[in-house]
C-alpha cells in the first residue's frame, strides 16, 4: 500500500517526485506518516531526545523570557512529549500560571496524546492549527517552538554545472533514487553563496508559507524560534554537501539511507536562520535578537547553569526572537 501510494503521488508530480513532496508524505502521511502514525515517542524510548527531557535550563529560560514582557495568552507549537511545557509553566511561578491561558498546536495525534499526559492537571488548550490558536487568544499572544521548522519538509537544491536544480526522487518500488530537475528557486539566502558544483542546500519553503497562512491574525507578541541550525554563508560553507539526514533509534542517517524505511524514521535538515529573519520582515516583523541558545539561555537568567555536556547544543541551537505590534518591547 506504501508504494503504491508513492507511486501514485509521482504520477501525479510528472514521473519524478520533489523532496518535499517525499518528505512531506513520509512524515505526515495521514496513514503512513511518521508524525501522525508511526512516531512512539521522543526522549530515550524514541528515535531522537530533545533538550527539555534531559536539562531544564531551556525551560526556565523560556519561562524567564515570558515574564518579562507578560502577556495574556501563551502558545507553544509543536510540543513534543509535553516536558517542555510542563517545566515552563512550573517556573512561571503559581501567579502567572493562574494569570496565564497557555495553548498548545498540535497536529500529531500520538503527540498529543503524550501531552496529555504530561500535562494532566494542567489548564491546557489544544489546538490543531495557529489559526485556532489566535483566534482563540485574539491575536494578541507571545509564542515559541522548540525544533520546530526543521519538522517541516524542505526542497533540496543541487549545484549543477553552474547552475541550481532541484532534487527528486524516482521511485520504484520500495526503492528511491534521485533525479535532479528544473525547479523554480523559491526565496532563500542560500543561493547568494558562492558555492561549488556538487553543493546541496534545503530551503524550507513551507514552513515559509506556514508563517504566511496565519501571521494576518497575529496582532501583537513576541516569538521565539529555538531550532539546530545556523546563519549564511556559514551554514553551507562548512556543510557543502548539506545537511539533510534522518534519525532512527537515536542513529543518525545520511544519503541513501534517509530515502528508505518510509514513515519510520524522524526526517530532518538543519535551519537557515537568515531565511527566517528575511521571511518575518516580509510579515512586518521586527527581530529583536538572533544568537546561538546558549547566549539566549544566559541573557534571560545569567545564574542558569548549562551542563557542560550540553555546550556544542547550546551552540550549534539558535535561539530567534520577533515580534509584532508597536506596543510591545523587545
Amino acid at each position: 500500500m506504501i508504494c503504491s501510494a508513492l507511486e501514485k503521488l509521482q504520477d501525479e508530480c510528472g514521473g519524478s517526485l520533489p523532496f518535499d513532496r517525499f518528505m512531506e508524505a513520509a512524515l505526515y502521511h495521514p496513514e503512513f506518516g511518521y508524525y501522525t502514525r508511526r512516531i512512539r515517542t521522543v526522549g530515550a524510548r524514541g528515535d531522537f531526545s530533545t533538550w527539555p527531557g534531559m536539562d531544564s535550563s531551556l525551560a526556565r529560560a523560556v519561562a524567564a523570557w515570558l515574564r518579562a514582557r507578560p502577556q495574556r495568552h501563551v502558545i507553544e507549537v509543536g510540543a513534543g512529549a509535553g516536558r517542555l511545557a510542563a517545566e515552563v509553566l512550573r517556573h512561571l511561578g503559581w501567579g502567572m500560571r493562574l494569570r496565564t491561558a497557555y495553548h498548545i498546536v498540535e497536529i500529531s495525534p500520538v503527540l498529543r496524546g503524550e501531552q496529555q499526559e504530561a500535562l494532566r492537571g494542567r489548564r491546557i488548550f489544544w489546538h490543531e492549527s495557529m489559526a485556532d490558536a489566535l483566534c482563540a487568544s485574539g491575536g494578541e499572544a507571545d509564542i515559541y517552538s522548540n525544533e520546530l521548522p526543521d519538522a517541516f519538509p524542505c526542497r533540496v537544491f543541487v549545484r549543477h554545472a553552474g547552475s541550481w536544480m532541484e532534487l527528486a526522487l524516482r521511485i520504484e518500488g520500495s526503492s528511491a533514487s534521485e533525479v535532479l530537475r528544473p525547479g523554480d528557486l523559491p526565496s532563500s539566502s542560500a543561493f547568494q553563496g558562492d558555492l561549488p558544483d556538487g553543493s546541496r542546500v534545503e530551503v524550507h519553503e513551507s514552513y515559509r508559507k506556514w508563517l504566511g497562512s496565519w501571521a494576518p491574525q497575529w496582532k501583537a507578541g513576541r516569538m521565539l524560534t529555538v531550532d539546530y541550525g545556523g546563519q549564511m554563508p556559514a551554514l553551507y560553507l562548512r556543510r557543502p554537501a548539506g545537511t539533510l539526514r534522518a534519525y532512527a533509534h537515536h542513529q543518525r542517517l545520511a544519503g541513501p539511507e534517509v530515502f528508505s524505511s518510509f514513515g519510520c524514521r524522524d526526517i530532518t535538515a538543519d535551519v537557515n536562520f537568515t531565511d527566517l529573519q528575511a521571511w518575518g520582515a516580509e510579515l512586518g516583523w521586527e527581530t529583536s535578537s538572533l544568537g546561538t541558545l546558549s547566549d539566549f539561555i544566559l541573557a534571560q537568567a545569567p545564574r542558569i547553569r548549562i551542563p557542560s555536556s550540553f555546550a556544542g547544543a547550546g551552540e550549534s541551537f539558535q535561539a530567534l526572537v520577533q515580534r509584532k505590534g508597536s506596543r510591545v518591547l523587545p
